[in-house]
């Protein structure tokens, strides 16, 4: 079959014989070969090759290499030929409609007209300026041929027709670049010439009118020139619309030409124009609807990219050992992907690759390039790879951790030295002969196997020419195929490729097979470039339309009409590998590389589970955001299901990485949270997580530049991004999914901001990403339309009913932005009237999640909870529901506990000896106490008793000096280092870091507020705790941003030091042994040790042990300033007595190695208990 497709292709451009005449002097300057020369001298175009021939002998003669101003294309040289061919070709219709007896009239006229002497000494010169062959050779003189006929026309008529012909071509403005081939200038000067044009018009306005214009023929035949003059294409194209009922198989002639020139002018190679968005208004008739049901675990696929080699070699670094095999793979790294949220490994590169296509890269210049992973050998595992058994062991070990294999299948193309190639030569798009003259063959045989020779053309090598086509010597037959490279006409070919022949039907079935046996392996298979085989694009790039274009070089002789393509592929092969594989290998994922606004018809027609959607990078790249929201609502008002499977990507492998595109900051993780929350497929790129800048080539076995992964980056994806994509679920489908317009105050629609909600089951999600630098603010009502599949008509409905709330007025709505942790509330009712308001700065991100309604109580508190928050967030509506009634004490609490005022107090903290704290910082701490103060009291005093005395910050004041002499008491009183208070003192500040003095500047707050209060130590923690000191206090210490502190841990702390309040007076009457059992007795000093109960012996931690006494300490020595001026013996000798205690509860812990008995029995041993 395949022969018979080439041979009828060849045979009909073998019948597209186009004559030119060529002057003597250009025959004898361009050295054209005779068998370019038809008997009666005109040159003859056979073929499109034989123009490419033709334009390359004038291309070389005129060195138009180094000038190409000089330099002439075939396309235009056929032209030439075309024209000068159907002009004569109207001249036959016309004698054969109009006049049989034409020529014998015409010669007649023009002898009577012109005279015979001077009629015959013009053709006698015309023919010695343009010589038929036999003259040109020399085996005829001009006499004999002029006595003769060819085919029962006289010579003597024929050269008179051509004469005419002469002069058209050279009256004809857009054959003037060629005019040194048929220059007339010396028959004007020295012939009758211009006579017998002049005599020629005359002569046909006493004939019979012709053509659509009923025309003298001289005229019609100049109407071309006439109407287009500079152009031969457009020439070429009036001859189309005017001349059509005349061409007969001149039509399809012509056709090819304009072929022919449109690929000459097209310009390649020049990278992707700009993105396209599909209306869905230009549907061809059959695009019918035909989805494929999808399992139940496709739509929740999140899918994530390898290139084998690199991420072997990766890993191998990573873990410091060779991992060079599938089955090597750690199953950490399984773990971390299941952990991330991702169920589809796409492992790049798993096949045998092409040898040729490894050598042809070490030849270009990278000694350590192996095969592209595109360019394939065998479709089996790679031998390196550790073959099939690695791999099902990877397969294996994936699936226990719900992760799926994908591999890619190209079935555009096989490497250039494939089994297929050899086997079966006939199955690939070939020539018998190179379609381009200036190709040369004489590099490296890069086939391995005997049967056959393969070598890429020379200019590869190069890099000056990226010739179509490789030649094939068959060994065996010592015959030549130039074989086609794959390519998909928008840039250069693949030049390590071999482009399969879909007309024929044993190469669909072979590929389909070999497809069925990948989906028995492989649960997802991605077919890499699958628009390039649908009917349109293949017919496109390989056997065009006439006249319709061409965009890969030299297919336009290999046009085919629309019938005669369909009798060769009479249905689309996509279709047919859908079906087969759900009738054979059910439960396969096909994914389908598809751009060229195929995206809808690959899943909504062919049936593809999935395709690409490059848009959603381009355009969210460039920030081009409204056209990126008109292709959504384009597809939701056509058909939501194609938005369902979309495959979403922020790279692809043939892309830049996405740090390149995208950064790392919000913008990226902006538009990553709408790969994650859109429905679609989310599909992560190698090293994107990782925040890796180097693009992987195909041929790539390890990465170039050695990149350590971006923690940072890593972290953020692991509370922003993951938690959504384990979430996938709730936004995967398009049931309920509704796109929403955001309308700023003056009404306009804000174009930069993505507004859409899903629903799965009681769950309810809402996002809103603002994808342009700038803030902006507006209302969420209103959905875009959307096609309603079961009534047939578009709908929009508002967000009430988008996220299902509830519309009465007692009714309020709490909700969880994911990103920020914050929740909201908001009325149902507003909600309903006028939407949602939302304020977003540059980048912003929301996403919504957790919505529970809530009704009002008969007190109105959740009213007072939405009107104290105004719109804002809170991290807990519940609590802040609690915390209303105590804002007396909170507001002035929430003045002590924030952020900015603990780094304050941090970097005033004195850090030697003798450093006072600043005055202003005094006063302002003084300032602050009052407030909390007064607020306490607000609480604590029924409204009939007396007000409350009035506050003295100066209390406050000193409480805070003290805590800041009591860190450098030793030092400060100059006691010398061998002292038991030199010693603990030493000791306590080694402990101190940001936690505990955070720990003891909280407290000292609080107990300042307990003294000023009078309140009974028991009963003032309990009225803390109620009002909810320990959420406050974690949340300002989350604000900080310190990497190492443990807000609860500080929580707890302060809760320890509250409870620790007196103790120096008991441990000063009772002892050290006796205060460690009264300790061990507080639950929270218990827990605060951290107990544990090993073989029998109840243990606690050394770490909290020590960050106990650190504070047991700290508040012995504010306790003991507190009574009085540090100075004198009597003082020195307290301080050293308390310092003596703590430091045997220090060195007994040691001792005991922090077990509980052991500590207790080393502490009543006789000793200094001073």
């Amino acid at each position: 079959m395949y022969f018979l497709i080439n041979h009828q292709i060849l045979l009909l451009y073998n019948l597209n014989k186009m004559e030119f005449h060529i002057s003597r002097q250009a025959r004898r300057r361009y050295r054209f070969e005779d068998s370019l020369f038809a008997f009666d001298g005109n040159v003859i175009f056979a073929n499109f090759h034989a123009a490419r021939v033709f334009a390359q002998r004038m291309n070389e003669t005129r060195n138009a290499a180094a000038n190409p101003h000089l330099a002439v294309r075939s396309g235009q040289i056929n032209a030439l030929g075309l024209i000068d061919e159907i002009l004569h070709y109207v001249v036959g219709q016309y004698r054969t409609r109009m006049n049989p007896a034409l020529y014998d009239d015409l010669l007649a006229c023009l002898e009577q007209e012109v005279g015979r002497r001077k009629l015959n000494a013009a053709l006698r010169a015309f023919l010695r300026e343009f010589p038929p062959t036999a003259v040109y050779q020399g085996k005829l003189d001009l006499n004999t041929y002029l006595a003769g006929t060819t085919d029962g026309i006289p010579h003597r008529a024929a050269a008179t027709e051509e004469l005419l012909m002469l002069w058209l071509a050279n009256q004809n403005p857009a054959f003037q670049p060629y005019q040194e081939l048929f220059d007339d200038s010396n028959l004007q000067e020295k012939t009758a010439y211009s006579d017998i044009a002049e005599s020629l018009h005359a002569f046909f306005e006493t004939q019979p009118r012709f053509g659509p214009d009923g025309q003298n023929l001289v005229d019609m035949l100049r109407s071309p020139a006439i109407a287009v003059p500079h152009s031969l294409n457009g020439q070429l194209e009036y001859i189309r619309s005017r001349w059509g009922d005349l061409l007969g198989h001149y039509l399809l002639k012509l056709l090819g030409s304009l072929n022919l020139i449109t690929e000459e002018e097209r310009l390649r190679g020049l990278g992707p124009g700009p993105v396209r968005i599909p209306t869905y208004t230009d549907r061809l008739e059959g695009e019918e609807e035909r989805f494929s049901r999808d399992a139940d675990w496709m739509p929740h696929l999140v899918l994530i990219a390898k290139n084998t080699y690199v991420w072997l070699d990766q890993l191998s670094k990573a873990y410091k050992r060779p991992i060079t095999r599938l089955d090597q793979i750690p199953d950490e790294e399984l773990d971390k992907l299941a952990d991330w949220g991702i169920t589809g490994l796409w492992l790049i590169g798993l096949w045998e690759r092409s040898t040729a296509s490894a050598r042809i890269k070490q030849l270009c210049g990278n000694p350590e390039a192996i095969a592209s992973a595109y360019s394939l050998k065998d479709y089996r595992i790679a031998d390196e790879l550790g073959g099939e058994a690695a791999c099902q062991n990877l397969r294996e070990r994936a699936w226990r951790r719900g992760i799926r294999l994908a591999s890619d299948m190209v079935p555009n193309h096989m490497g250039i030295d494939s089994n297929w190639l050899y086997e079966h030569p006939d199955w690939f798009i070939s020539m018998p002969y190179s379609p381009f003259p200036s190709y040369t063959f004489t590099g490296e045989n890069l086939s391995a196997d005997p049967r056959a020779a393969v070598q890429i053309e020379d200019h590869y090598y190069n890099r000056s020419d990226a010739a179509v086509v490789f030649k094939y010597h068959d060994n065996e037959k010592n015959s030549d195929k130039f074989i086609y490279h794959g390519n998909d006409g928008t840039s250069m070919p693949w030049n390590d490729t071999a482009q399969l022949n879909y007309l024929n039907p044993q190469v669909r079935e072979a590929v389909i097979q070999k497809i069925l046996s990948i989906a028995r392996n492989f649960p997802i298979i991605r077919f890499d470039a699958a628009m390039t085989l649908a009917r349109r694009h293949f017919q496109r790039l390989w056997y065009p339309l006439p006249g319709g274009g061409c965009d890969i070089p030299s297919r336009s002789e290999f046009s085919l009409t629309a019938e005669q393509f369909n009798q060769y592929m009479p249905q689309e092969f996509w279709r047919e590998v859908v079906e087969r594989v759900a009738a054979e290998a059910p439960d396969t994922l096909l994914l389908a590389e598809a751009f060229w606004l195929m995206e809808s018809y690959f899943v909504r027609t062919l049936g593809m589970h999935r395709v690409y959607n490059s848009t959603f990078m381009n355009l969210l790249r460039d920030e081009d955001n409204a056209k990126y929201r008109q292709l959504l609502k384009n597809t939701l008002e056509f058909d939501p299901q194609i938005l369902k499977r979309y495959v979403n990507f922020m790279n692809n492998p043939d892309e830049q990485t996405a740090v390149s595109q995208f950064g790392k900051g919000d913008k990226y993780f902006g538009i990553c949270t709408l790969l994650a929350t859109m429905p679609g497929l989310p599909m992560f790129g190698h090293g994107q997580v990782e925040g890796f800048s180097e693009k992987y080539g195909m041929e790539y076995k390890r990465a170039y530049i050695d990149e350590v992964p971006d923690q940072g980056l890593i972290d953020r994806h692991n509370w922003q991004i993951f938690p959504l994509l384990k979430k996938r679920y709730l936004f995967s489908e398009v049931e309920r999914f509704y796109l929403y317009d955001f309308y700023t105050a003056d009404g306009l629609v804000d174009e930069n901001v993505y507004a859409y909600s899903n629903r799965s089951g009681d769950e309810r999600a809402l996002v809103l990403y603002h994808n342009k630098f700038g803030d902006t603010a507006g209302w969420v009502r209103t959905s875009a339309a959307f096609m309603d599949k079961q009534s047939g008509t578009q709908r929009q409905v508002d967000l009430r009913a988008g996220l299902d709330l509830p519309g009465a007025r007692d009714h309020f709505v709490i909700f969880r932005d994911s990103i920020t942790g914050l929740e909201y509330i908001r009325s149902c009712t507003e909600i309903a009237q006028k939407g949602l308001y939302v304020q977003l700065d540059a980048y912003r991100a929301h996403v919504f999640l957790d919505f529970r309604v809530i009704a009002d109580d008969g007190e109105g508190h959740w009213r007072r909870v939405h009107d104290h928050l105004n719109e804002r967030g809170t991290s807990d509506v519940q609590r802040l529901r609690w915390e209303l009634p105590l804002q007396p004490v909170l507001g002035p609490l929430r003045e002590i506990f924030n952020p900015g005022y603990f780094a304050f107090l941090l970097k005033s903290l004195p850090q030697t000896a003798g450093g006072e704290l600043p005055e202003f910082l005094l006063n302002e701490a003084g300032h602050k106490m009052a407030g909390l103060v007064k607020g306490a009291q607000a609480l604590l005093l029924e409204p009939h008793k007396a007000p409350a005395p009035e506050v003295n910050s100066a209390d406050f004041k000193e409480r805070l000096r003290l805590l800041n002499a009591a860190l450098w008491i030793d030092q400060n009183l100059a006691l010398g280092e061998d002292t038991q208070s030199s010693r603990m003192m030493t000791a306590l500040r080694a402990e101190l870091n940001e936690e505990s003095e955070l720990a003891l500047l909280s407290w000292t707050y609080l107990e300042g507020l307990r003294a000023a209060l009078g309140m009974e130590q028991g009963k003032f923690a309990q009225a803390v705790e109620e009002w909810r000191f320990q959420p406050l206090l974690e949340e300002a210490l989350r604000g900080m941003g310190i990497p190492a502190l443990s807000p609860g841990k500080v929580v707890q702390s302060v809760r320890l030091l509250l409870n620790l309040q007196g103790w120096t007076v008991r441990l000063v009457r009772r002892g050290a042994d006796q205060l460690a059992g009264d300790l061990l007795e507080n639950a929270d000093v218990r827990h605060y040790l951290q107990f544990n109960i090993y073989e029998g012996k109840r243990w606690f931690k050394r770490e909290a042990f020590e960050s106990f006494w650190t504070y047991l300490a700290a508040e012995g020595m504010v306790e003991l300033l507190s009574e009085g001026k540090p100075a004198g013996k009597q003082f020195n000798t307290r301080l050293e007595k308390l310092a003596g205690m703590l430091n045997r509860l220090r060195t007994a812990a040691q001792e005991a190695n922090y077990e509980e008995e052991s500590w207790l029995e080393a502490l009543n041993k006789p000793g200094d208990q001073a």
